[in-house]
C-alpha cells in the first residue's frame, strides 16, 4: 500500500530519534499505515511533511507508534507474589531504602501500583520509584494521575478508598502517591540507563522489539540492577536464555540476577 518504508524509517529516525528497525516489521508497518489512512495522507512523504509541520500530528504519532495499554495491578497474581515473596526478599538483603525503576512506564498505572504496593513494608516518605517512557506525552499524562473505572479496577479495596479520589467518571491518583514517583523521559534502544537498580520493572513492552533490540535490553537491564537484583516482566514475553544475561528464574515471570 505505502511505498518506501525503508526511507520512512531514516526520516522518522532523523525526526523523532525512534529507531524503527528495533520493531518487528510487519506489526510495526501495519500500525503506522492505519494512522496514515485515518489523516487522510497517501504516501509516507507527504506523512513525514505533516507531522514535521504540524505539532499535535508529531505528538499525535508517537503516542501511537509507543505501546500504551496499562492498567493498575495488572496480573494480580503477579502483585501477590510481589507482596509476599519479592518486596520481602528485597528488603531483607538491602533494607527499606530499594531503588526501582519503572521502564517504559506508559500512563504512570505501574510505578504507581508499585508505591502502593510498596507501602505495605515501607513508610512512604521513603519509597522512590523512577519511571520512564519514550513518549513526553504519555508521561505527562502520568503526572497527572487521572484514570478511568477501568484502569483501576485491580486495585485493592483499602487502596482505592484511600489513595483514589472520584472526580466524575474519573479518579484522581493521590499526591502521596505521585509525589514517590519521578518520571523521565527515556528510550531503552538509546538513552544510558540507570545503575545500582535493586529492581526493575519492564513489562509487555519488549515483545514488540525485534531478537536483538530484546538482547541488547536485556543485557543492559542485568548491568543496571545489582548482585540479587530483581527483573520484574509481562505476562506476554519469556526470557529463554535467561542465564546468557547472569539471571536466574525465581518464579513465572521475576528473574534475579546471579
Amino acid at each position: 500500500m505505502f511505498e518506501d518504508y525503508e526511507k520512512f524509517k531514516k526520516d522518522i529516525y532523523a525526526l523523532t530519534k525512534i529507531d524503527l528497525n528495533a520493531y518487528k516489521e510487519k506489526q510495526m508497518k501495519r500500525r503506522i499505515d492505519t494512522l496514515i489512512t485515518k489523516n487522510k495522507v497517501t504516501n509516507y512523504k507527504d506523512y513525514v511533511a505533516l507531522i514535521r509541520s504540524d505539532k499535535e500530528k508529531f505528538e499525535q504519532f508517537v503516542s501511537f507508534l509507543t505501546i500504551n495499554v496499562s492498567e493498575f495491578y495488572r496480573n494480580p497474581e503477579q502483585w501477590v507474589m510481589l507482596d509476599k515473596d519479592v518486596f520481602p526478599n528485597l528488603i531483607s538483603r538491602f533494607g527499606k531504602n530499594l531503588k526501582i525503576w519503572s521502564a517504559a512506564c506508559s500512563t504512570g498505572d505501574e510505578p504507581y501500583s508499585l508505591v502502593m504496593a510498596l507501602s505495605k513494608f515501607v513508610p512512604l516518605n521513603q519509597i522512590k520509584i523512577i519511571a520512564t517512557d519514550i513518549d513526553q506525552q504519555i508521561l505527562d499524562k502520568a503526572k497527572v494521575g487521572l484514570y478511568n473505572a477501568k484502569s483501576i479496577a485491580a486495585v485493592p479495596a483499602d487502596m482505592k478508598r484511600k489513595y483514589f479520589k472520584q472526580i466524575g467518571a474519573s479518579y484522581q491518583i493521590s499526591e502521596e502517591i505521585k509525589s514517590r514517583v519521578e518520571f523521565k523521559k527515556h528510550d531503552l534502544l538509546k538513552d544510558p540507563y540507570p545503575s545500582g537498580c535493586h529492581m526493575i520493572v519492564c513489562r509487555n513492552v519488549l515483545i514488540y522489539f525485534t531478537e536483538e533490540a530484546k538482547t541488547e535490553v536485556y543485557r543492559k537491564f542485568s548491568n543496571s540492577l545489582n548482585k540479587d537484583g530483581i527483573l520484574f516482566i509481562g505476562s506476554t514475553e519469556q526470557i529463554t536464555n535467561y542465564k546468557d544475561f547472569n539471571y536466574q528464574r525465581l518464579q513465572s515471570f521475576f528473574f534475579q540476577k546471579v
